[in-house]
């Protein structure tokens, strides 16, 4: 009899997140908005210590998350193909470095100041380094940007970040638990080994993927491509790199006709699992243990907004695009997202009462604000001059 009444509470609460999810895109859609903000601030509403808890839906909004982060991935990777985007890739190496050198500073010494350890300053760092690739995704798709001259930079810079993290990510878990710097070096040159594995498979042998999962009955080319999605992306996470990487792979793999049929048939899944994750953002923050730090939070979201759209225009400018191509560049990667959240969870057990919320504030303060500015230096009107 409990199964029943739990399978009758998950119902109810999932139902009336769809609802509320859908009311609020249908809104937010009317006015040319992205819906992401609004999906944000309900999950901050419905999560844990919110005014509307929905505890039987949390396990399924966390595993949706994860599927979602996947198919965003995957859908990105789509959009092109396999011979041009390592080349545009060495071409923003450069840009790379200055996306470090702008972003990750300001981290460190907002955590020097708070009088966290070394650990702490370099989670810090992280977190206001790395963009969110997921909602950078489905900001780019959202806004119609995928075919503009600056997205090939904007996803560029994602991508290197995404690289970055599988050296960082390895690096800072060791220092978290307080193995050696043997133990560290050791996981980086697993992670690496494998993304470059994945990495020269999907360059040479990339065409074989299409063989393998096209199919004329959608279903099967449906169920073959987001298995295939998800393991590959399960592989990548084991490795010690990111799950996002490997799915994108997946998804360059794929091209011409093929990659057309999976981006219409995935795009509703993608797009409710999309929801889950944003969600799921919001769900992971406390409200209460927000507003003591959300000054400094306010601040530094401020410095590194500023420092990402930096990164936009240096990146842009490189692809040869414009004044209002800069401006957009850089507008689409203030927001962060999952790779901050991650590095917060990997330390903030180990430090005390400060990351943890200042880092969760910040996210949620640039997740929102982030699209509301991609949204405004979008418009046609919009005076960039």
């Amino acid at each position: 009899m409990t199964d029943v009444h739990t399978s009758i509470a998950l119902l109810l609460e999932l139902g009336t997140v769809l609802v509320l999810l859908s009311a609020a895109g249908s809104l937010t859609r009317r006015f040319g908005v992205s819906p992401i903000p609004l999906y944000l601030l309900c999950g901050l509403a419905m999560g844990e210590g919110g005014f509307a808890p929905l505890p039987a839906a949390g396990d399924f909004v966390e595993i949706g998350a994860s599927i979602g982060v996947v198919l965003l991935l995957l859908t990105l990777g789509l959009e092109f193909s396999v011979e041009e985007f390592p080349v545009t890739l060495r071409k923003h190496v450069p840009s790379g470095v200055v996306d470090l050198l702008l972003n990750a500073p300001p981290g460190a010494v907002a955590g020097w100041l708070l009088g966290l350890d070394a650990t702490g300053i370099v989670a810090l760092a992280g977190v206001t380094w790395v963009s969110s690739s997921t909602i950078v995704s489905r900001l780019l798709d959202d806004s119609h940007r995928l075919g503009n001259r600056e997205t090939p930079a904007v996803l560029s810079i994602l991508l290197l970040e995404d690289f970055a993290m599988a050296v960082y990510l390895p690096i800072l878990a060791v220092l978290a638990s307080g193995g050696t710097l043997l133990q560290a070096l050791a996981s980086v040159a697993v992670a690496l080994g494998v993304l470059a594995l994945a990495l020269v498979i999907s360059r040479h042998w990339g065409h074989r993927v299409g063989q393998v999962v096209d199919d004329r009955d959608t279903e099967q080319l449906l169920l073959r491509i987001v298995g295939l999605a998800l393991v590959v992306a399960a592989v990548a996470e084991l490795a010690g790199t990111s799950a996002a990487v490997g799915a994108f792979l997946v998804g360059l793999a794929l091209t011409g006709p093929l990659a057309e049929r999976v981006r219409s048939v995935i795009s509703p899944l993608r797009d409710l699992f999309a929801a889950a994750f944003f969600l799921a953002i919001g769900f992971s923050i406390p409200p209460a243990s927000l507003p003591p730090l959300l000054p400094v939070a306010f601040g530094l979201a401020v410095v590194t907004a500023l420092t990402k759209m930096g990164t936009g225009w240096f990146a842009a400018a490189r692809s040869g695009s414009g004044r209002r191509g800069r401006l957009r560049a850089g507008s689409v990667l203030v927001v962060r997202g999952e790779f901050s959240v991650i590095i917060v969870g990997l330390v903030a057990a180990a430090q005390g009462g400060v990351l943890g919320p200042l880092a969760t504030g910040y996210v949620l303060i640039l997740a929102v604000a982030g699209p509301l500015l991609t949204w405004w230096l979008g418009r046609p009107d919009a005076t960039l001059t």
